[in-house]
């Protein structure tokens, strides 16, 4: 089940042997703990020969390097070949080509900003009349209501509005 499993402490260097399997691992897309273990090492051997040799970070750059070299050189051929939905994801993705959007809508009736306009104001005055003026008018007598009516300045104050709403007018 386990393949060459380290029992004893080892001494761990870069050789050249070691940094190619790191370079194999990560030209095959591996990272981390995997690519410690497909490179022979395990993970607290990697991590200590990581910061102990800048050749162990060169060796997985440049694996990871050549392995989207190599990807991307199998995306353009095939682009280059015909394939349109190829051409179209390097367009994408290498030259930053974004697909318009175009929303289209279609109104077969005609909306009237000031009908529109009309109803919500006539929904605020029905809305006001059911739950403001009822209570208004109840208490029409209170001294308080009468002086906040009058605390207003002339200017403010509407003098040929009649007592009620312009339905009661009607």
């Amino acid at each position: 089940m386990f393949k060459n499993l380290p029992i004893t402490a080892r001494q761990i260097q870069a050789t050249e042997a070691r940094l190619e399997r790191i370079y194999e691992a990560a030209l095959l897309g591996l990272k981390g703990d995997s690519l410690a273990l497909e490179a022979g090492l395990t993970p607290n051997e990697y991590r200590v020969l990581l910061a102990s040799d800048p050749l162990v970070e060169m060796a997985e750059q440049k694996g990871r390097a050549d392995s989207e070299a190599q990807m991307a050189q199998i995306v353009r051929n095939a682009a280059l070949n015909g394939d349109h939905k190829m051409a179209l994801e390097v367009l994408r993705y290498q030259h930053s080509w974004v697909a318009k959007q175009a929303v289209s809508v279609e109104v077969n009736q005609t909306i009237s900003i000031t009908a529109a306009l009309e109803a919500a104001e006539q929904r605020i005055i029905d809305l006001a009349d059911d739950q403001i003026q009822p209570a208004r008018r109840a208490n029409a007598d209170d001294q308080t209501l009468v002086l906040e009516d009058q605390r207003q300045p002339v200017s403010v104050r509407s003098v040929s509005v009649p007592v009620g709403s312009e339905r009661d007018a009607t």
